[in-house]
């Protein structure tokens, strides 16, 4: 099949502009994050917070679902990306002598 159907061009144009935007929000929503865990690490506060950590992904799985998305894929993302960031915060805070 040497010829790709318009149509099918269209919507993997649509998923690689939506795949740029997911991309740039989570270097922006990192950006942040690094900011918060240089806070965390001069105010002396723990790299994790749990409670945070749930609330947040309440929110999540409650917007995922508002939204047509399976909660339980919203909360594995949301756990990765939370893994990673307090992994961010923890060589913060150990770059800061805490």
């Amino acid at each position: 099949m040497s010829e790709i159907p318009a149509e099918l061009a269209g919507l993997r144009a649509s998923i690689d502009n939506l795949d740029q935007a997911l991309v740039c929000l989570l270097a922006e929503r990192f950006r942040v994050t690094k900011e918060v865990g240089h806070l965390k690490a001069t105010r002396g506060l723990p790299p994790a917070d749990p409670e945070r950590e749930r609330v947040q992904i309440e929110r999540l799985r409650s917007l995922a679902d508002r939204a047509g998305l399976d909660p339980e894929f919203a909360e594995k993302f949301l756990t990765f990306i939370v893994t990673e960031v307090v992994r961010h915060h923890e060589q913060i805070a150990r770059e800061h002598g805490a």
